[in-house]
């Protein structure tokens, strides 16, 4: 199900008087559901202590909410968030529209197998990333808001669905025939799925249930034997992963089903950060130290792990998922330095306009590229016939030459999307799933 969400300028002030009241009361006494990272000695403050810090609180929000970029709807959004989706999106269009052929960088191409992770590598992880932080914002807001269980879980199942659908859409499209398969969206639904139902249990034993997965995933590769040939054989064409999509999933659609396992520990680790971002216990110069370590820590972990197991962006790998989890951690880490502990907030707006409609900025470009670009021809001056996307790259290259003419497409195409996307923004048309 796709939500077309369009803000209102300026809700009215005594309905907004009248929410807050209510938050404020709820959240006097459920602060200690939704922070995770309060010590049990902390809830025995004064109610009329905790209640001043509150209020407090809610006016710094505010003064926050004009700083926001122009056209932002205001609120309490992590616009550093925002920022980072926005960035992930940017890589992404960058990755799937190079056009220098040889001339491309290594960086924007994805490793042939493993032992190595590009910035290629890193879209798909930081956007599963990013959606466990969003997570834990999602949870706190069902918590406050005592959403009943059926409805909360409706919700998810019903964003799951749209997320797999729409991903069979596009993968149909690029096939030119009919396909179910668990191509990008289905994995970001059903991660997302998966990691909202653990996103109810306590920090600790998040962690705890996203390394035991990665464990599990990891244990299954190094152990158990392919038929016929033995256990621990990790190449591209012999690995256990490659036996059970080929020999069980492949003939449901379901070949990719057991990157499910660690993705959801990624979408998990999200989480934790989410949590540990929103944490009014913490100052914010602490809660960057902390994503820091964190990063470096995850980093360090992925690169020893790869040692034993490389880094493997088909299979998933526990290497990978942490070692891109990492890079994760710190962007949002600098991002959240730059926007909410420093304040520089204006240089987001760009990357705000596509982080705030994603999926849009992920869908439309891609149907568009295959049902126009591709398929409709422009007469060249030459009598020949070539599709618009060859046309407009060829004439490109004519004016600024092979790689500068590259360049130039590529940017353009991007420029192109964001400007979409702006008068999405400007008018306040939000799709959300």
């Amino acid at each position: 199900m796709i939500v077309l969400k369009r803000h209102e300028p300026g809700p009215r002030r005594t309905r907004e008087r009248e929410e807050q009241s209510r938050d404020l009361t709820t959240e006097l006494r459920t602060e200690t559901e939704t922070d995770p990272w309060v010590r049990p000695g902390d809830q025995r403050a004064a109610p009329a202590a905790r209640r001043s810090e509150i209020i407090e609180r809610e006016a710094q929000k505010q003064a926050h909410a004009k700083d926001a970029p122009a056209g932002q709807p205001r609120g309490t959004r992590l616009v550093s968030l925002d920022a980072f989706r926005g960035l992930t999106i940017v890589g992404m269009l960058l990755v799937n529209n190079v056009a220098l052929d040889a001339a491309t960088p290594t960086h924007l191409l994805h490793a042939e197998w493993s032992g190595k992770v590009t910035f290629a590598d890193m879209v798909f992880p930081w956007f599963l990333f990013i959606v466990g932080v969003a997570l834990s914002y999602a949870e706190a807001s069902r918590r406050r808001r005592q959403t009943p269980p059926g409805e909360h879980w409706l919700r998810v199942l019903s964003r799951t669905a749209a997320l797999v659908l729409l991903g069979c859409v596009i993968d149909s499209s690029i096939a030119k025939r009919l396909v179910f398969d668990l191509g990008v969206l289905q994995l970001i639904g059903l991660a997302y799925c998966a990691g909202t139902l653990l996103s109810g249990l306590p920090v600790r034993n998040r962690i705890l249930t996203a390394a035991g997965l990665l464990v599990a995933h990891w244990a299954a590769i190094r152990f158990v034997p392919v038929p016929g040939i033995g256990a621990g054989v990790f190449t591209e064409e012999v690995n256990l992963i490659r036996h059970l999509n080929e020999t069980y999933l492949q003939n449901w659609g379901l070949s990719g089903l057991i990157s499910v396992v660690p993705t959801t520990a990624l979408v998990v680790i999200g989480t934790v950060v989410g949590d540990l971002i929103r944490a009014e216990k913490l100052a914010a110069v602490a809660k960057t130290r902390l994503l820091a370590l964190a990063g470096l820590g995850l980093i360090a972990a992925g690169w020893l792990w790869s040692l034993d197991l490389p880094f493997n962006k088909p299979l998933w790998t526990a290497s990978y998922i942490l070692f891109t989890g990492g890079w994760a951690c710190l962007v949002l880490g600098l991002f959240y330095y730059l926007v909410d502990v420093r304040g520089w907030r204006g240089w987001t707006f760009p990357l705000a306009v596509f982080g705030s409609n994603a999926i849009v900025a992920y869908v439309a470009p891609i149907l568009i590229k295959v049902h126009i670009l591709q398929e409709w021809t422009w007469q060249m001056p030459s009598g020949a016939h070539l599709p618009l996307q060859q046309a407009m790259l060829h004439q490109c290259i004519l004016l600024f030459g092979r790689v500068p003419g590259g360049v130039v497409y590529t940017a353009a195409y991007i420029l192109f999307w964001w400007a979409m996307l702006l008068v999405l923004y400007r008018k306040k048309i939000f799709l959300r799933v």
